[in-house]
């Protein structure tokens, strides 16, 4: 089933962008995101994240020179960090009741680096909506 969410994200990714001219915080996100829509704390947690490593690499832009491939790699490393620090704080906290980590280690950091190009709250809502229509593509194929 992750194959066909991903393989459904790709597409959808892809008409978003020729139709729309937005992207979907990466062509995979939604698919991943599409497995955690029944887990919101997940959800919160990674956009909340994306919407941090957003704001850490405007900040980066002030003092030096962060564009093109510079700017995927300083969201992709914050990503990686950021998920890391994440889960560690909720270990040590024994946050219970709520799973709160983020989805996944990269995509917080494929959000965010969308975040960049097109704004923080276009990319929230279309990669939620994308994560929304992959699943609804999934269960009326019967695959959910």
């Amino acid at each position: 089933m992750l194959q066909e969410s991903i393989g459904l994200s790709l597409v959808l990714g892809f008409l978003a962008s020729e139709l729309l001219g937005l992207s979907a915080g990466g062509l995979v996100s939604p698919g991943y995101l599409a497995f955690f829509l029944n887990q919101p704390a997940r959800l919160a947690s990674t956009l909340a994240l994306a919407a941090l490593i957003f704001l850490l690499v405007r900040l980066m832009q002030r003092f030096m020179i962060v564009y093109g491939k510079r700017r995927f790699m300083a969201a992709m490393l914050l990503s990686l960090v950021g998920t890391w620090a994440l889960e560690r704080a909720l270990f040590a906290s024994h946050a219970a009741g709520q799973d709160l980590r983020a989805i996944g280690y990269v995509i917080p950091g494929l959000i965010a680096n969308d975040m960049l190009k097109q704004g923080l709250l276009k990319t929230a809502l279309l990669t939620l909506l994308g994560a929304v229509l992959v699943r609804l593509a999934l269960a009326a194929a019967g695959l959910w």
